[in-house]
Formats: structure tokens, C-alpha cells, sequence
């Protein structure tokens, strides 16, 4: 194992390995007589259905040829919380392709970002040097450029997931779409409101530094300002105490002008606002959130939080080793074509999102518990 090796299994560990090539004695999964079988996915109303005919398209051209072995790895920021579902999903597709790789990610975020992003570069140049045909990452910005662009330098495919980055030579980004995914948020909580005047908070992100949340939060204050209504930002503070954004989301409710009528919160913290209207003595005020955080579905269960907004994660995973796999095969265009229904532009495959109405949070686990996909 050379140091570089050495360094991720000390910092991240190895933690999700797929099946290695060879015929899969699983039932529904595999490769079987030089074809990829895929186990049918349960149906369910929050089943996206495009999305799954688009992977079986995919699977059906490719089995027109031959079906090849290939190495891959995915690496992601985490292999806990947020990104649970994403490994799980792309440790599924995997299994299924059997291809030869893995799934990588740390287990905490005891390291800081700078070495993060460094640890990262690392693994990327080792996965080529490994022999890797295909890279999928979840990316934390354009430090991780030069390492990815050198691995297509190398002749490596390379995608990103649930993060992108455009200035960089990848094939395609997979994942959600920020700023639609925030216009969605906010049009759900606009279909509850009396009409203007009136304002309605937004709990997300001002500054550009951090560019996925303030696409999201231009999404929804753009379909805010558009019905009419007067959008306000309550930065949402990851770094600092819970009650520091409590008391922000509090302020900002008391000194708004005219009165809020709504919150929108476009993270995963976004239960908070619910604390935020209480610290403010406004229980009443309708909130719609994001992701599927255990106190945002506490929140739902009592009627608090009206709707979630939930990103798919399982899907990117699951969809990534296929679109690898596409690319080696079939060549860039052909997937890319085979993927019309999902692409937004040149580059970006849009896997949505789910709405979940409050009185849909037993239906949406029932979901996630037959996708294997519990968070």
C-alpha cells in the first residue's frame, strides 16, 4: 500500500466495498450471462418514475453490446447523516454492474476542510494511479479542479455528485438542482399563503462563498419576489451556537416590515425556523423546510413544519455508477442522449426532488424503507 493509501485508510477508512467482477448468485442482481439484471424497485408514490425508466433505458443499451468489467471508485465528503443514502445507492449500482471498486468517505468531520479537500486530491490521484476507469466525487469546490481534470487528463471519466464544479473538465454533474430545488421550497409555502403584502422569510444563505446554498436560497427568494411578496434573508449559521440562529431567525421576524407570513428554510437545519417563530411568539406562522433531519420530521408530526423538500440522496449514488458505466461503454454522447428526460443543459443531470406534506412522513419512510434507504 503506498503512503497516500495509508493516509485514507487512517483518516477516512475503507467503509462501503462493492462486489468484485464475476456472476452474481443474487437474485434480480448482476451480470448473468453477459447482461446486466437489475432487481425491479418497489413501487411507491414518491417512486420517481422518470428517473428509473432513465436507468433502465440505460441498462437495455448497453446490454445491445457486450458487457465489460470496469474499476470505479466513489469518494465522498462523508460516509454518515446526509450521505448514508448516497453510499448506499451508489454501493447498490455498483453491486449490481459488478464492477470492481469502492465507496470512500470519512466517518466524522474531525479534519478540517483545507485538509479535507487535500485528502481528497489525494484519493482522486490514487484512484488513477490504481487503475480506476471512472471517478465519481462529491467535490468541495475548486480545490479539487486540478486533481479531477488531471485524472481526464489520464483518460478517467469523471462525474460529480451532490456538489459540483463547472470550471472543471468532469463529464457531468448528477445531482440536485439549486436553485429550482429552492423555487420549489418556496412555491410550496407560497400555496399556503393569504395573498400580498407580505413578507416571507427565507432561511439560507446570503454570501457566494458558499455557491450550492445561495443558488438554492436565489432559487426561492426569485419565486418570492415574483408572487409579490417581499423576500428576507435570515442567514442560516452552521459554525455558531443553535441559539445564535435562533435568536437571528427571531430578530429578523420581529423587526420585518410589512409582517412575515411564511418561512422557507433551504437546509437541513431548517427546523430551527420553527424555534425561531416561537422565540418570536409567532407559532402560527406556516413553515416549509428541507432535507429529512429527525427533528424537521418531529416538527412535521406536529403539525409545526407543513412540508419537506428532500434531495434524492440515494438516487445520486445509484445514479453515478451507471452514468460511469455508460460512458465507458456506450461513449459520452450516447449516455448523454439516453439521459435527455433528466438533463438540464449540456452537463448537469437534475435527480429532483421529493415534496413531502407533513401528513406524508409515514408514507415517504415506508419509501425509503423498501429502497434500503432509511435516514
Amino acid at each position: 500500500m503506498t503512503t497516500i493509501g495509508r493516509c485514507w485508510m487512517a483518516v477516512f477508512g475503507l467503509m462501503v466495498a462493492t462486489a468484485g467482477c464475476g456472476s452474481s448468485d443474487t437474485p434480480g442482481g448482476g451480470t448473468k450471462g453477459g447482461r446486466i439484471d437489475r432487481a425491479p424497485t418497489p413501487e411507491n408514490e414518491f417512486t420517481p418514475a422518470e428517473l428509473e425508466a432513465t436507468v433502465d433505458n440505460l441498462i437495455a443499451k448497453v446490454n445491445e453490446g457486450t458487457v465489460e468489467p470496469m474499476e470505479m471508485v466513489v469518494l465522498l465528503k462523508n460516509l454518515t447523516s446526509f450521505f448514508t443514502s448516497i453510499a448506499t445507492g451508489a454501493s447498490r449500482a455498483m453491486s449490481e454492474l459488478e464492477v470492481t471498486g469502492n465507496v470512500l468517505g470519512p466517518t466524522d468531520q474531525s479534519t478540517d476542510e483545507t485538509t479535507s479537500q487535500d485528502i481528497q486530491n489525494q484519493q482522486i490521484m490514487q484512484a488513477v494511479a490504481d487503475g480506476a476507469e471512472g471517478i465519481g466525487v462529491s467535490p468541495y469546490g475548486d480545490m479539487n479542479a486540478a486533481a479531477m481534470d488531471e485524472a481526464v487528463a489520464q483518460g478517467v471519466h469523471v462525474v460529480t455528485l451532490d456538489g459540483d464544479v463547472p470550471t472543471s473538465k468532469r463529464s457531468l454533474y448528477v445531482g440536485t438542482l439549486n436553485e429550482s430545488a429552492g423555487a420549489v421550497a418556496a412555491q410550496t409555502l407560497l400555496a399556503m399563503l393569504p395573498p400580498p403584502p407580505g413578507t416571507v422569510l427565507i432561511h439560507g444563505a446570503t454570501g457566494t462563498d458558499w455557491v450550492d446554498g445561495y443558488n438554492r436560497t436565489e432559487g426561492a427568494r426569485k419565486a418570492i419576489e415574483e408572487a409579490g411578496y417581499k423576500p428576507l434573508v435570515s442567514e442560516a449559521f452552521y459554525e455558531l451556537e443553535e441559539g445564535f440562529d435562533v435568536e437571528w431567525i427571531r430578530s429578523r421576524i420581529a423587526s420585518a416590515d410589512p409582517p412575515v407570513l411564511g418561512i422557507v428554510g433551504v437546509f437541513d437545519i431548517s427546523y430551527r425556523c420553527v424555534m425561531g417563530a416561537d422565540a418570536a411568539r409567532k407559532p402560527e406562522i406556516p413553515i416549509v423546510a428541507f432535507d429529512f433531519d429527525p427533528r424537521t420530521v418531529e416538527y412535521m408530526r406536529q403539525g409545526r413544519i407543513k412540508a419537506t423538500h428532500i434531495q434524492r440522496q440515494y438516487y445520486q449514488g445509484y445514479l453515478v455508477p451507471y452514468v460511469l458505466y455508460g460512458i465507458k461503454t456506450l461513449g459520452l454522447d450516447a449516455t448523454k442522449e439516453i439521459l435527455a428526460p433528466l438533463m438540464v443543459g449540456d452537463s448537469m443531470v437534475d435527480t429532483g426532488i421529493d415534496t413531502v406534506p407533513a401528513d406524508k412522513v409515514d408514507e415517504y419512510n415506508d419509501f425509503l424503507d423498501k429502497i434500503g434507504a432509511v435516514q
